[in-house]
């Protein structure tokens, strides 16, 4: 080959890879005997980098309040978890559990064992049963009872008939008998070393209609009539009510050593803009609910009336359902004769109730301000993480002596297993396993310190 045309050859493979190097016009010129500066890195795609989302800059608190949950979900539940479902499901132990419990033709029916169990209260044992579409195609019956030896018990039968996709008629008995209520006193500075125990004997029946429409509105109704019983109680060595009362701690209230038959009707209106039937996305909610009940036994002088409003705005801050929550609610009762209201139909906080860190009505009164904010984040397969935060009180007749330092402060973290629990007039919808952890305070003006610690497990159920 000809020398000319070799060095030709031999030029070219060297001016190749130097013409395709980037040209940066900021770049400086390397000057002789001097060491050339490092270049900057090209943007070998053609584009720049992706913003940060939104929802990053507002994640600095809240992770930094959630550290402690987080390491518990983290490194107890989720990691373990994801080495036992996989175990597991390779010996297909879940289809097999299902199968044993859950039967029929398409499995819609089933039996199952069901408990509950909170500290400070006595636990329970029983089943719960159901059959979809007995009989007909959107009519589903179940069956909910448990009991323990200490002398109560609970059951409900329902049956929920679908019209279409969006109303559905519920027919319901429930009936309760426990013997370890707790009752403080009536009012916003009642004290936790006022504890004292109550029996309830309650037998209600009620008729409810739910219409389901934009998104996730709803209008829900319902009538019914409850029979209420209410005597001392008694639990591991606690005070009943009439001999606390008696030490003047509180009062004995109104309703109690008194049998009433109530008729009642209920109506609550929801304004939701998230998507259908998407409890953990982003959007609005405005609710209003009123209650209307009267003593049969001893109408028209004994009647109440119990109303109020919620507001809550929710964010999905990464799109994968991680949701950060605020809301505001306010609920009063008002008497409707010369009598009072029961104490049994008293606004309340507390259990299933706002600032859930409490026992189940541990706060009493004519009216109730709360202020919450919530986080909810999915942490596996079937389980889902709630904390909150809130701050409130029960006060006076339509917050009749609202006052700052009369606020209590509520912290709550909860576990729930098979999907959150749907809170209506028609009562829980596919009630999951709970698990949660709470702690409530003594009121600002009284030190504001922690001094109630609630822990409940189970099948929640409003017994």
């Amino acid at each position: 080959m000809n020398r000319g045309v070799v060095g030709a050859l031999v030029m070219g493979l060297v001016a190749v890879p130097l013409l395709a190097r980037p040209v940066y016009a900021d770049a400086p010129a390397a000057t002789d005997g001097a060491v050339s500066p490092k270049r900057p890195i090209p943007l070998y795609d053609g584009r720049p980098p992706e913003p940060t989302p939104v929802g990053e800059y507002f994640l600095g608190v809240p992770r930094f309040i959630l550290a402690p949950p987080y390491l518990v979900e983290e490194y107890v539940l989720r990691r373990p978890l994801s080495v036992a479902i996989p175990a597991a499901e390779q010996i297909d132990l879940f289809t097999r559990v299902y199968d044993f419990f859950v039967f029929g033709r398409d499995h819609k029916a089933g039996i199952l064992p069901v408990g509950f169990a909170e500290f400070d209260f006595n636990p329970s044992v029983g089943v719960y049963a159901f059959w979809d579409d007995a009989g007909w195609s959107g009519n589903n019956l179940a069956l909910h009872t448990e009991a323990w030896p200490t002398d109560w018990f609970a059951a409900s039968v329902r049956e929920r008939i679908a019209f279409g996709n969006d109303r559905t008629l519920q027919l319901g008995v429930w009936e309760t008998h426990r013997p370890d209520k707790v009752f403080y006193g009536v009012g916003p500075t009642t004290l936790e070393a006022y504890q004292s125990r109550y029996a309830l004997q309650k037998l209600e029946a009620s008729a409810a209609y739910e219409w389901r429409f934009w998104r996730s509105s709803r209008i829900e109704t319902m009538v019914g009539v409850r029979d209420v019983s209410v005597s001392n109680g008694h639990f591991d060595g606690d005070p009943n009510l009439t001999t606390e009362a008696s030490t003047g701690a509180f009062a004995v209230p109104y309703g109690f050593g008194k049998e009433y038959t109530a008729e009642a009707n209920r109506i609550i209106a929801a304004f939701d803009t998230r998507a259908a039937e998407s409890r953990r996305g982003s959007g609005i909610r405005l609710e209003l609910d009123a209650e209307q009940g009267n003593d049969v036994r001893s109408s028209p002088s004994s009647g109440w009336l119990r109303y109020g409003a919620t507001a809550a705005a929710y964010v999905d801050l990464t799109g994968h359902r991680r949701v950060l929550g605020v809301s505001l609610m306010t609920q009063m009762a008002d008497p409707l004769g010369p009598e009072p209201v029961p104490f049994t139909e008293l606004v309340y906080l507390g259990g299933d109730h706002p600032m859930r860190g409490f026992f189940n009505s541990r706060l009493l009164g004519r009216s109730a301000a709360v202020a919450t904010a919530s986080y909810a984040w999915p942490i596996g397969p079937w389980i889902d993480g709630d904390f909150q935060l809130a701050v409130g009180n029960v006060f006076g007749e339509h917050l009749q002596g609202f006052d700052a330092g009369l606020l209590r402060f509520s912290g709550a973290f909860g576990l729930s297993i098979g999907g959150f629990q749907t809170k209506s007039a028609m009562g829980a919808e596919d009630a999951p396993i709970e698990l949660l952890i709470g702690v409530g305070s003594e009121t600002f003006d009284q030190g504001g310190q922690i001094d109630s610690l609630r822990v409940m497990a189970g099948v929640p159920f409003s017994f």
